[in-house]
């Protein structure tokens, strides 16, 4: 996808945007994010569609999502068709937007990471992370932040939609969505995913990036997005992802030795495993944020010191959103 151009000024910045989303969601905040700098012909943008093969369904049978678990946890990209690109392009900013699949970055953006195109695409290159998901994010970017550094890209931002309900309730709501495809409220409970306004504000971050790439500022090493409300992060929740992100690990390390995707024989396991994933859910987080709540006073610096690690590169301040917020 590319911006019209006249033929009298070339555009003055190229833009990669990565695209992948099975539900729908990510793809609706990368288009806000995108649509400032799609409506204006000094940029190039090229969106480029990550086609897993094979294609990861939506809604997700239920052996289907807890199979791509052992991968997901170990990293291991799937194969994909082949990308719009050659390698050779030179693009101003890169936006990466990607799912969180089991405490990691999904593996269709694992699949592009590893691709033997994202080191040329990427190195040297300004990038921007967005993630829109359930809450737990904090240890997939840190994933993230690692994979980019090692493809020598400059990790200038990142934003983090959340789903805006009870953390309790959105492990209902969350995996009914993910199962049946419905998101409407039910039961008493919130819908489900970001609701619509947040997604339509998405706007302001490209009306920024927009401004932040006339002034060539991508090129230097600060944020683009500071003072937006880019990202909150709790770190109250990172106890209940490192137990989690250990769990995937050891248990997906059981898994791949057992037989490979899509294997019957990895069937009992699975179903072991589920066992093991409900029980822990049901008995880690609501005791992990109840033991947090009785000793946030002892632990108030240090939380908020992770706060502020997790909040890197663009923050939590919203002293720029007047300029923006329109």
């Amino acid at each position: 996808m590319a911006n019209p151009v006249s033929a009298a000024e070339a555009p003055r910045k190229r833009v990669l945007v990565v695209d992948y989303s099975q539900s729908g969601q990510l793809s609706a905040v990368t288009a806000q994010i995108i649509a400032p700098l799609l409506a204006d012909d000094r940029f190039a943008v090229h969106v480029e569609k990550l086609q897993p093969e094979p294609a990861y369904p939506f809604p997700w049978p239920f052996f289907r999502f807890l199979d791509v678990f052992p991968e997901s946890a170990h990293q291991v990209p799937p194969r994909l068709a082949p990308l719009g690109l050659r390698g050779d392009e030179a693009f101003d900013l890169v936006i990466l937007p990607y799912q969180v699949w089991f405490l990691a970055p999904s593996l269709p953006i694992q699949g592009f990471l590893a691709h033997p195109l994202a080191a040329r695409l990427l190195a040297g290159k300004p990038v921007v992370t967005v993630v829109a998901c359930r809450n737990m994010w904090l240890l997939a970017q840190e994933k993230m932040k690692a994979r980019l550094a090692r493809l020598g890209a400059r990790h200038l931002d990142h934003v983090a939609l959340t789903d805006p309900g009870p953390t309790l309730a959105t492990l209902i709501s969350t995996p009914r969505w993910m199962f049946t495809g419905r998101r409407d409220a039910w039961l008493g409970l919130p819908p489900a995913g970001i609701d619509a306004p947040t997604v339509a504000a998405a706007a302001r971050f490209g009306r920024a990036l927009r401004d932040a790439l006339l002034r060539d500022e991508e090129q230097g090493s600060g944020p683009l997005l500071a003072g937006l409300g880019a990202v909150e992060a709790d770190p109250r929740l990172l106890v209940s992802e490192r137990v989690g992100t250990r769990s995937f690990f050891l248990w997906g390390k059981l898994l791949r030795w057992v037989g490979p995707p899509g294997a019957l024989r990895r069937g009992p396991a699975l179903i072991a495993y589920m066992l093991f994933l409900i029980a822990a859910i049901i008995a880690v987080v609501p005791a992990s944020l109840a033991l947090q709540t009785l000793l946030r006073p002892l632990f108030r610096r240090r939380l908020a010191a992770l706060k502020t690690h997790f909040e890197q590169p663009s923050g939590s301040g919203r002293e720029r959103l007047s300029q923006y917020e329109h």
